[in-house]
């Protein structure tokens, strides 16, 4: 009937603005928002030769380490191409380490090719695979291959299970609570699925520690509205890059436990810790440690390729490892991504050689390891620059970049320049980012955007142009901001 009421009414479509899931239009993504779009304008117009006071748009607002100039590691492209076009087994460049790993993934494929379904949850022989990395990494406490499903990136597996958390409790909507400054996939998915965010603030005068303080004060505040269900908690943080200690997931385990919350630990950027003190401490391995009756809570964690020293985004691997789900419940979760078939099973592949890389006495250890260190050293060594530059401008502070990829600078504004924004229909840090973006070709992510403490402005910038063009960056900022002041002192 809609379709004949089309042809009938050829000038008025089936679906309008006003006819969609409306918690669509309420969704936003800030690191593909309004600016990225004018970026992607700027650039064509640049290919097109048109006339800047800049050569090209250096992409600082998404955390794409290849596309920023990162090699990818060759025994991860090395299996990837194994596992894609077989005839290489016949190469003599490629080490036998490799071809091993691609054996092996390729066996546990239907039909030998990686072009074939896999199960719902993700190739056994990897899943199993995963669960070993897990064990080495928590010291030897028990993984079981079978609480580990495989996803596109964390993020399909972040959403898939907050999916399944989608049910109201006593007419109340199902809450998630979640960092401020946050990873918008949180807050754009929460919207998508009609679910209530409430926001607890991270303590940026504490090198943006979680105080548990402050989160009781946004679960009362939830409660008022909601019925909470889930506590998200991005370790190293995103986009604030701070590494949590012991002590502070051992009182947020805590808390979670009293509270009857789900944890769900994005655990991403394990591999990203830079500064000297900080250590990456698992959810998973602090909350066994911990033993009755914590080590009974239920825990989702999440790891991807997309970060760490592999950097790749765009192949989509992932995983989430479902600790302490009741097994009717875990039935359910596997109907549920029964239904998208399977995850990219080159994404798997990679995930597999990050599971399960080179080792020692293997032809291809020695160079894994360097390429792996020296990526992990270059962004060391990025995240200080980053740092130590930005609290060299003035109006500027910036904690230490202690872990991921990200800082996230405080920007103090003069009062002309927020009554400019107003003038201009923007929040004070969008109009700056805007300035930024139209002056210098740089493009960052405007703290609104994350969510910050009101009356306060920050941006979110990643580390991850190498380091000649991460120093030119950092120059041009520095003169765009000194002219920015000079123009609204």
């Amino acid at each position: 009937m809609a379709t004949t009421a089309c042809s009938q009414q050829q000038h008025q479509r089936c679906v309008s603005i006003d006819n969609i899931n409306p918690a669509i239009k309420t969704m936003e993504y800030a690191v593909r928002g309004p600016l990225v779009a004018r970026a992607a304008v700027i650039e064509k117009e640049l290919e097109e030769g048109a006339s800047k006071p800049f050569k090209e748009v250096i992409r600082a607002n998404i955390g794409d380490c290849h596309a920023m100039g990162q090699p990818p590691i060759t025994f991860i492209r090395q299996v990837l191409g194994l596992v894609s076009y077989p005839p290489l087994f016949d190469d003599p460049n490629i080490p036998a380490d490799a071809k091993q790993r691609a054996r092996g993934i390729l066996a546990g494929c239907k039909g030998g090719s990686v072009g074939s379904y896999s199960d719902s949850a993700g190739i056994e022989v990897i899943r199993r695979h995963v669960a070993e990395y897990i064990q080495r990494r928590d010291g030897g406490i028990e993984a079981d291959w079978q609480n580990v499903i495989l996803s596109a990136g964390a993020s399909g597996g972040i959403k898939v299970l907050m999916a399944l958390l989608r049910c109201p409790i006593d007419g109340k909507k199902p809450g998630v609570l979640i960092p401020i400054p946050q990873y918008p996939l949180y807050s754009a998915t929460i919207a998508e699925f009609d679910m209530e965010q409430i926001g607890y603030y991270l303590d940026e005068s504490n090198k943006w520690g979680l105080d548990i303080g402050e989160l009781e004060r946004s679960l009362v505040e939830g409660r008022k509205v909601a019925a909470p269900r889930i506590l998200v908690v991005i370790n190293p943080g995103n986009p604030t890059g701070q590494v949590l200690s012991r002590d502070n997931i051992e009182q947020i385990i805590k808390f979670a436990h009293r509270e009857r919350l789900v944890l769900f630990a994005d655990e991403v950027y394990q591999d990203n810790v830079y500064e000297s003190g900080s250590k990456f401490h698992s959810f998973k391995k602090v909350m066994m440690e911990m033993g009755e009756p914590y080590n009974k809570m239920e825990l989702c964690s999440f790891m991807s390729c997309s970060k760490g020293y592999m950097g790749e985004c765009g192949i989509r691997g992932g995983y989430a490892e479902i600790v302490n789900l009741c097994p009717d419940v875990r039935a359910m979760l596997l109907k549920c991504i029964s239904a998208q078939l399977c995850p990219t099973t080159a994404g798997q592949a990679v995930l597999d050689c990050v599971v399960n890389p080179p080792q020692p006495g293997e032809p291809s250890y020695e160079q894994f390891t360097r390429e792996k260190q020296n990526v992990l050293d270059s962004l060391r060594d990025r995240a200080e620059l980053v740092a130590n530059t930005f609290n060299s401008i003035e109006g500027f502070s910036c904690n230490p970049v202690q872990g991921a990829m990200y800082a996230f600078p405080q920007i103090r504004l003069p009062p002309k320049a927020l009554e400019a924004a107003k003038k201009d229909g923007k929040p004070a840090d969008t109009f700056y980012a805007f300035r930024l973006l139209e002056e210098t070709g740089i493009c960052i992510v405007p703290g609104s955007g994350f969510g910050q403490r009101p009356g306060t402005y920050h941006f979110r910038t990643t580390i991850l142009p190498q380091t000649e063009k991460l120093k030119e960056m950092l120059g041009l900022f520095k003169t765009f901001h000194e002219k920015f002041l000079q123009k609204y002192k």
